[in-house]
C-alpha cells in the first residue's frame, strides 16, 4: 500500500470534515493549484486509499437518534455466521472483533428506544451469540 504524504493526509482530513468541499476551496486552503488537488484526489481513489465519499449527519439530527455499543460474547466457531447475520441488521452500523472477555463490539443506531430494543433482541437471537452487554451513548464529546 502506498504511503501517504503530509499533503495527502491534510487533504484527507479536509475531505473528512466536508467531502463536498470544492476542489477550488481545498486548493485555496492547502495553498496549491486546483489541478494539484484533483490529481491527488484521483490518485487516492485510484490507489484504493479513498473508497468513497459520504455524508455526515448534522448534530441536531444525530442527537435525535439513539446510539448503543453492544459487547458480544460468542461461540468462536460461529463467528462467520454471526458476522453474516449481524450485517443484515440495518441498525448495526459497524461490527469490530476485539480481544478480552467479549469477542465483538456492534455500534447500533436506532430511531427510538423501541427500535433499539427490537434490534438488541434480534442480535441476541443470532445463533452463536452467548451474551451481550449494551451501553447507550448519552453524548459524544468529540468526533473525528
Amino acid at each position: 500500500m502506498e504511503k501517504l504524504t503530509t499533503f495527502d493526509q491534510a487533504l484527507i482530513e479536509l475531505l473528512s470534515e466536508n467531502s463536498r468541499e470544492s476542489t477550488s476551496e481545498l486548493a485555496r486552503i492547502l495553498g496549491v493549484s486546483r489541478a494539484t488537488v484533483k490529481d491527488h484526489i484521483d490518485r487516492l481513489v485510484e490507489n484504493g486509499i479513498i473508497s468513497g465519499f459520504t455524508i455526515q449527519y448534522s448534530d441536531s439530527f444525530e442527537s435525535s437518534r439513539i446510539e448503543a455499543h453492544v459487547m458480544i460474547k460468542s461461540d468462536s466457531k460461529k463467528s462467520a455466521i454471526i458476522n453474516r447475520n449481524i450485517k443484515k441488521i440495518s441498525e448495526v452500523k459497524s461490527l469490530q472483533a476485539v480481544n478480552g472477555i467479549y469477542d465483538f463490539i456492534a455500534i447500533v443506531k436506532a430511531e427510538s428506544t423501541y427500535s433499539l430494543d427490537k434490534t438488541l433482541d434480534a442480535i441476541g437471537q443470532i445463533d452463536g451469540i452467548e451474551k451481550t452487554l449494551s451501553s447507550i451513548v448519552l453524548s459524544t464529546k468529540f468526533k473525528r
